[in-house]
């Protein structure tokens, strides 16, 4: 077995995704030294880099009335503007933020009815609007409340035989490949931080019987395996295959899990688009962000979505090629013209495009066709432990910054701890 090993390292961060390199640049700060491990090449290669960037109040979970999703994602959406700016050492570029409120258009197959999602939408913004961080985002949020789409609204940019109704609410969305860039940048100038690439986690496990220490087992891309070093503290802050490594310290997770595997269109247009960003809610739809008139993300469910599994450890799956991530645009761009027609002459459009994506991780499972899949809720995440073992479910990109914060503070108290 090969051995790597920085003897001042103190704290492995498994996971180089906005998580665990937020958690690094936290504990940095904190006086620690970090090793932060990834089976990519480069940090930020996965669902961190590639995704719509929408920045979370809890409008999207419509299908939770008990407003527990909303409540726990607003704090960390609220506050992401200023935290990532902090982490990367600068402010957040307005070209890569939606210019305009999001619309929600609820589709006749929608798992929540529109009375239902207008009501939730008017708690929520409520909620909001009271919060002492609504200052923080990126818009002013004190007083504001969700708007209803007119039938003329309707009917003149959308496919009214499948939208039945609209709401606009004042949700923004980022553009998440160049936040991906700044965060590589501020790893990679900070001496606090070693990285460790290409070196997939299979063990975590304790150096010996009664000890504090963790050891770290690793397999590389020919198979080779690797023991990483003896850390006083890990953070488990992986996005797929999470709950395998806590396994491997018998911390155990939820009952019941889903990875699934879903690319998008990232594109670039020869010229400016006058497009609204838009999410076809509640199910498997599709969305579309514009922004800054030039860049956009387009998806629709069903043909992204390329694996799907429930075991501790998702399904192997190959990235879509040449040949194939054109059909998927193609077939995406299709589905959206039908209920968005202004998204039928996109393609004819790009300057450029990309078919990206990652996996998604969430506790629970069940179609989201369906109005009692576990997945149309967002409440059980967050941070367990044991001992000096963390373990971070995301739950979603726009709190990851947030809840980093918390994770870095419950280490570095740990291992001030005598």
């Amino acid at each position: 077995m090969a051995q790597q090993q920085s003897s001042e390292a103190t704290v492995a961060v498994l996971g180089a995704g906005i998580m665990g390199s937020s958690v690094a640049l936290y504990l940095v700060r904190k006086g620690l030294r970090v090793v932060l491990i990834d089976a990519a090449a480069e940090p930020f290669m996965g669902a961190s880099r590639w995704n719509e960037g929408k920045i979370h109040l809890g409008y999207l979970y419509g299908a939770d009335p008990s407003m527990k999703t909303a409540r726990k994602l607003l704090p960390g959406g609220l506050r992401f503007p200023a935290l990532v700016s902090d982490l990367i050492g600068r402010k957040l570029d307005d070209r890569i933020v939606t210019q305009h409120d999001d619309r929600y258009l609820i589709h006749r197959n929608s798992v929540a009815r529109p009375e239902q999602v207008f009501a939730l939408a008017e708690r929520i913004a409520a909620l909001t609007s009271e919060h002492a961080d609504a200052d923080q985002y990126f818009v002013p949020l004190r007083g504001i409340m969700p708007r209803r789409l007119s039938s003329s609204e309707l009917q003149n940019d959308y496919n009214t035989e499948e939208i039945v109704a609209g709401i606009e609410v004042p949700e923004r969305s980022v553009s998440t490949v160049p936040i991906a860039d700044a965060f590589v940048e501020a790893l990679r100038g900070s001496s606090g931080i070693e990285l460790i690439m290409e070196q997939r986690v299979v063990r975590v496990g304790q150096a010996s019987q009664g000890s504090d220490r963790w050891t770290v087992e690793s397999v590389d891309a020919a198979g080779q395996k690797h023991s990483l070093g003896s850390f006083r503290a890990v953070v488990n802050a992986l996005w797929e295959g999470r709950p395998a490594i806590d396994a491997t310290v018998g911390l155990q997770g939820p009952a019941t899990r889903t990875h699934r595997y879903r690319v998008s269109v990232f594109a670039k247009t020869k010229r400016p688009v006058d497009l609204r960003s838009a999410v076809i809610a509640v199910g498997p739809f599709g969305d579309v962000k514009n922004y800054d008139s030039r860049h956009l993300y387009l998806s629709w469910y069903d043909t992204g979505l390329l694996a799907e599994g429930q075991d501790l450890l998702p399904p192997p799956v190959e990235p879509p090629n040449d040949a194939q991530a054109q059909r998927i645009a193609q077939d995406k761009l299709r589905n959206l013209a039908h209920i968005i027609p202004a998204a039928g002459q996109l393609f004819s459009k790009f300057d450029s495009f990309r078919v990206r994506g990652g996996w998604v991780y969430a506790a629970g499972r069940g179609a989201l066709s369906r109005v009692d899949s576990e997945l149309h809720r967002r409440d059980r995440i967050g941070l367990v432990s044991w001992g000096n073992y963390f373990s971070v479910d995301t739950g979603k990109y726009s709190i990851a910054p947030w809840l980093a914060a918390q994770v870095a503070d419950a280490v570095a108290k740990n291992c001030s701890a005598p």
